[in-house]
């Protein structure tokens, strides 16, 4: 076999889907954590200046940033070592490998294993349906934001009507009631909205809402490559089960006449079928 055959014939196992759908979540976990763990420590930064003079006032928000920052790295080795094994997954399941790679072959526990991994993605996806749902939640308040300070821009020769516009953090629970000042109001605000550190939290967020977006994509593609890899199993199991039926016929009947079939057709090509069968019988044993 030559250098062209072997790669073609190595390129022709690789689960083309399933490694997309690997991509896809390491991108997307990646992402997700990364610029939501950063995002996290910008707002702690953003609220200790601007919203909070007293370090009681957000000593809570503090320690519930610091928790969702560990939760970031256990999702994140999770769904790295979850993405493997998916992938491996993927390279036993697949069509390409097992026309590649020799007789079909599925066990019980094989597919009980696949059965598993539908499931388990499958209740991940809804999981992280809310956990996409909850990243933009930080989205929303600083367009809000954003929009405040868009308004208070082009409101510039009215200093008045500016004063009445405010982003009060009390209000979205991320500060007591009795927090001070707990909002920005006027020049304050759009002072607030043009410093650096507003800007790259706010493209953090998105970015992170992005991030989760992806790696919901590639839960839903791996429930479906699994749904269309644990089919195509099944069809091929059953599809084995007739031939060696059909194929194993003549050996039948030469068992129950006791004798070798004859056949009509010239000597040349007598004995072809049940060649065949013992053939594809000694092969499939093997």
């Amino acid at each position: 076999m030559g250098c062209y055959d072997c790669c073609m014939r190595c390129l022709g196992g690789v689960p083309y889907c399933s490694l997309v759908a690997t991509l896809l979540c390491f991108s997307g976990i990646a992402l997700f954590c990364g610029c939501g763990h950063q995002a996290l420590t910008e707002t702690e930064r953003l609220i200790e200046t601007y919203f909070a003079r007293n370090l009681q006032d957000y000593i809570t928000l503090a320690y519930i940033i610091q928790y969702f920052q560990y939760v970031i790295y256990g999702l994140a080795s999770f769904f790295f070592l979850y993405c493997i094994v998916l992938l491996a997954e993927g390279f036993y399941t697949t069509s390409a490998a097992k026309q590649t790679f020799g007789e079909f072959r599925s066990t019980m526990c094989g597919r009980c294993l696949s059965s598993s991994f539908i499931v388990m993605t499958y209740v991940l996806a809804v999981l992280w349906l809310l956990v996409f749902a909850f990243s933009a939640l930080p989205v929303y308040f600083f367009y809000n934001m954003d929009a405040t300070c868009h308004t208070i821009d082009v409101l510039t020769e009215t200093p008045a009507s500016i004063n009445q516009l405010c982003v009060d953090a009390r209000q979205y629970g991320l500060l007591p009631w009795n927090a001070v000042p707990g909002k920005a109001c006027g020049m304050t605000l759009s002072t607030v909205c043009r410093t650096r550190e507003y800007q790259m939290t706010y493209n953090l967020y998105i970015a992170a809402f992005i991030g989760a977006g992806i790696n919901l994509l590639a839960l839903v593609h791996c429930v479906l490559q699994l749904a269309v890899n644990q089919v195509y199993l099944r069809k091929r199991r059953r599809r084995a089960k007739d031939e060696w039926k059909g194929y194993n016929l003549c050996g039948r009947l030469e068992r129950d006449a006791g004798e070798i079939l004859s056949s009509p057709y010239p000597a040349e090509t007598s004995y072809v079928s049940c060649f065949a069968a013992d053939t594809f019988r000694d092969n499939h044993q093997r």
